[in-house]
């Protein structure tokens, strides 16, 4: 049971933690694009690979919980070394100019190491945050993060609107809240990983072949992911690319990318934190991927402003819960000294996805179109709810063995 003296400094600690983190949100939804192509020009190539490059952070966490985990150094410290990390790459890119390999030298170290993280602060949710309160603990925190997600980037889009002479000052605010975020995290009570003194790099996917229910949510989550993550990848080059028939200023992509579904966000996180607590983790699920369908049909498939206004808030809306579930979901099917491990494995399926993804999406939208990448988006997300209902069915006939 996690001590209530511990529960409150994560949580205060946490929210506080919450603001820089909502600023560092709007650097991969829409600013490090948005300044690879206004400021420097960069081709599809290079756009695709700022997009897969949080997935990079994503996909060496794997490593870096087991690495953690032979260290013997606390999580706390170690997450406060990875922020560094990402202040520091964030102040290279600040620096680049007009040359856009320093730009992109920065842009890498900073946005993995803004995703490297997840698995550690999973283990802090585990240890710290009662099972029965959870998801409302994290919902809470998350709001006030889209609160000054929202905020930055209307002010973020509103300075790039007047120059582009002004995206050196936001990398360096970005590299600040970096270094906040690493002065916080020493603040939450230490959690240590199990010790080990043999630590194999692929070890923690051990659990795929123990626990069934881990593999098939894992394999019905790389295809919900892959048809997600193809559509994600073109959010912004959706807006800011002519040839797709939009010609929008900063503040509008601004506007349609990051104040929009953040709003939506941020209206519905507090109500996905507690339906997370209370209801049946496989429908809950399968809710949330029916929203993100339907959001990006809107998107892709629609003919004017209006239908990319409810896509985006559609996605929005099913990006808070996703947010809940993605971060949370371990904690439901794993043991406590597991989480991180579980986590891990995760992570990684999730980065692969999203390295693989941006580069497929931008070569079939230069090719068949967005409309198409679209429909194969939303299709595979249909087929990878469907999977979940033999799960859900199997949970109602044991409700009703033990009633």
């Amino acid at each position: 049971m996690p001590n209530p003296g511990f529960r409150r400094r994560t949580f205060v600690v946490d929210s506080v933690r919450a603001v820089p983190a909502g600023v560092i949100e709007t650097v991969s939804t829409t600013f490090s694009i948005l300044l690879a192509d206004r400021v420097f020009g960069a081709g599809i190539w290079s756009k695709a690979s700022l997009v897969a490059i949080p997935s990079m952070g994503l996909l060496l966490s794997l490593f870096v919980v087991q690495a953690v985990r032979r260290s013997g150094v606390s999580v706390n410290a170690s997450l406060a070394v990875i922020f560094s990390m990402a202040a520091v790459g964030f102040g290279i890119a600040s620096f680049a100019g007009d040359d856009f390999e320093i730009y992109m030298l920065g842009m890498t170290l900073g946005l993995i190491g803004v995703t490297l993280n997840v698995p550690l602060f999973s283990q802090i949710y585990r240890r710290h945050y009662p099972d029965e309160s959870r998801g409302r603990l994290f919902s809470i925190t998350a709001f006030v993060r889209k609160v000054f997600a929202i905020a930055a980037a209307l002010l973020f889009g509103w300075m790039l609107t007047v120059s582009l002479d002004y995206f050196p000052w936001l990398l360096r605010v970005y590299a600040v809240a970096c270094l906040i975020m690493a002065a916080l995290v020493l603040a939450i009570e230490r959690v240590t990983l199990s010790p080990s003194n043999s630590v194999r790099l692929f070890d923690a996917f051990r659990h795929t072949t123990e626990d069934v229910a881990f593999r098939k949510l894992l394999i019905s989550w790389m295809i919900l992911g892959m048809g997600n993550l193809l559509c994600f990848s073109l959010f912004v080059e959706y807006v800011t690319n002519e040839d797709y028939g939009f010609n929008l200023s900063e503040s509008h992509v601004s506007v349609i990318t990051t104040v929009i579904p953040e709003t939506l966000f941020l209206l519905f996180i507090l109500i996905w934190g507690r339906l997370f607590d209370r209801m049946n983790f496989y429908v809950l699920r399968c809710l949330i991927n029916v929203i993100f369908a339907v959001g990006i049909l809107f998107y892709f498939l629609g003919d004017d402003l209006w239908a990319l206004y409810i896509g985006i808030g559609l996605h929005g809306v099913a990006r808070a819960g996703g947010n809940v579930a993605w971060s949370l979901w371990v904690t439901k099917f794993a043991k406590e000294e597991n989480v991180a491990e579980y986590m891990s494995v995760h992570t990684f399926l999730t980065g692969c996805r999203g390295v693989i993804a941006p580069f497929i999406a931008f070569r079939m939208a230069s090719t068949v179109g967005p409309m198409w990448v679209g429909l194969i988006g939303s299709g595979m997300i249909f087929v990878a709810t469907a999977m979940l209902g033999p799960a859900i069915m199997s949970h109602r006939r044991d409700q009703k063995k033990n009633r």
